[in-house]
């Protein structure tokens, strides 16, 4: 345990006034909670959308796995803070894209209209992302944290054998 005089005040976040709640108008991974957690029923207009969405570069597809928030986001890339990199703002998190290939392929499993696109863009997030986690292994010889959205390359921590072992 630290005691608080030992903390440095460099590291310390200072704002002015309490949070707001409001509308953060991003497309990311929390985007996709009802589709990711196989909620939304496989006749929605709505999983129609999503699934589209999924496979459009100026959101979240990359030839790597679905990238955490959309490029076209002003958070896209920024620091959380000035000592925190941009985590959960780009890069291409394993245990995410897990739960979209595992909604894929449940929603591929079922019969409504979007089964087939379900299928397609099942086999092509799949094998995006299991190509890619097994080659930047044998370019590293480490299953990383994250993955780069632009180049693909491990990013994080490394050995990280936790969600980044799924595929």
């Amino acid at each position: 345990h630290v005691h608080p005089s030992q903390i440095s005040n460099e590291k310390i976040r200072h704002f002015n006034s309490d949070p707001q709640l409001g509308f953060v108008n991003a497309h990311g991974y929390v985007s996709l909670f009802p589709f990711l957690l196989q909620i939304l029923s496989p006749e929605s207009d709505k999983l129609g959308i999503i699934i589209n969405s999924l496979t459009n570069p100026d959101l979240l597809y990359t030839p790597y796995g679905l990238r955490s928030l959309s490029k076209n986001s002003p958070l896209y890339m920024k620091k959380n803070t000035e000592h925190d990199a941009p985590y959960w703002r780009g890069p291409i998190w394993i245990n995410i894209n897990f739960l979209a290939i595992r909604a894929l392929h449940h929603y591929r499993s079922v019969e409504g209209p979007h089964q087939d696109l379900a299928s397609q863009v099942y086999t092509l997030l799949r094998e995006n992302v299991v190509s890619n986690v097994l080659r930047q292994y044998a370019r590293t010889g480490y299953v990383w944290e994250q993955y780069n959205d632009k180049t693909g390359e491990g990013q994080g921590c490394k050995p990280f054998t936790g969600w980044s072992a799924l595929p």
